[in-house]
């Protein structure tokens, strides 16, 4: 078993690089977390979309 972690500023940038990770795999998808988290830094807020990816390989 082993996990990936993504960070990312969008969601679609998010979505990009785990559907990337993934077509580029022969492997088992156990469960996949996702988060989000907002900071306030001034007037701006700033968005973390991240999630894990937890797998197994084919062999």
């Amino acid at each position: 078993m082993k996990v990936k972690c993504f960070d990312e500023n969008t969601e679609k940038d998010l979505e990009q690089k785990i559907n990337a990770f993934l077509s580029d795999r022969n492997s088992d998808i156990i469960d996949i977390q996702f988060q989000v988290a907002i900071g306030v830094q001034g007037e701006d807020q700033i968005y973390c979309f991240s999630a894990m990816v937890v797998y197994s390989e084919k062999e």
